[in-house]
């Protein structure tokens, strides 16, 4: 499902829209970078986007705010929008969690960081994935979710799917129920929504990205 169809925010998704841009060549040629930095410098669209996903979960009973870490830039696209990855980790900085921190605290949930490996200093809880590019992994400490509690994975962005699918897992094998995972901006040419519902995986997006290069 995503977000404007039946519920009167087309406003706001059409304000959160405006703020994003594509780069063209970037960081090499031939890459159309879509950069959400541009949406976290206007702080009313970066507003809006917390408010959205708190005005549709305060009422679901959500204990656990998850956000998954990653290590490649998914905001990198060659040609049609088609996902470019790095195998060298050290050449792209990880993003950090920039809306699920803001989303618990809105709606009175803890939040659990799903990492990369080797970056939690406790007993930790590991699933491995397979990506279009190669393999990864998420950790989460032992003990971050209890059995039974209601959880939601929050990204950015969903594009083949794969990261989500491997969160969603994680918290379930730790015997949470996962209400959905809400992304910001779903790249619709790389299938993800199609994984994730072949898997029985809900999710809820804002944005849908159809952008051209300078928009």
């Amino acid at each position: 499902m995503s977000a404007g169809e039946n519920d009167g925010c087309a406003d706001r998704i059409d304000a959160i829209k405006s703020t994003l841009r594509v780069v063209p060549d970037f960081p090499k040629p031939g890459i159309l970078f879509l950069d959400i930095t541009t949406l976290l410098l206007d702080p009313k669209a970066f507003k809006d986007t917390i408010d959205l996903f708190v005005e549709r979960y305060k009422q679901k009973n959500i204990s656990v705010v998850a956000e998954p870490e990653q290590r490649i830039n998914l905001f990198a696209y060659k040609e049609k929008l088609c996902a470019s990855a790095s195998t060298n980790g050290g050449s792209i900085e990880a993003r950090g969690f920039m809306f699920g921190p803001a989303i618990a605290l809105a709606i009175g949930a803890k939040f659990v960081p799903l990492r990369k490996p080797k970056k939690l200093p406790g007993e930790v809880i590991s699933e491995k994935y397979v990506l279009e590019y190669g393999t990864d992994c998420l950790e989460m400490h032992v003990g971050a979710v209890e059995p039974g509690e209601r959880a939601l994975v929050v990204d950015d962005l969903v594009a083949t799917g794969g990261t989500l699918c491997a969160a969603m897992n994680l918290l379930e094998r730790a015997g949470a129920v996962v209400v959905e995972c809400a992304c910001v901006i779903e790249v619709p040419d790389l299938k993800g929504r199609e994984r994730l519902r072949l898997q029985g995986k809900p999710l809820y997006v804002l944005v849908e990205s159809q952008f051209e290069a300078g928009s």
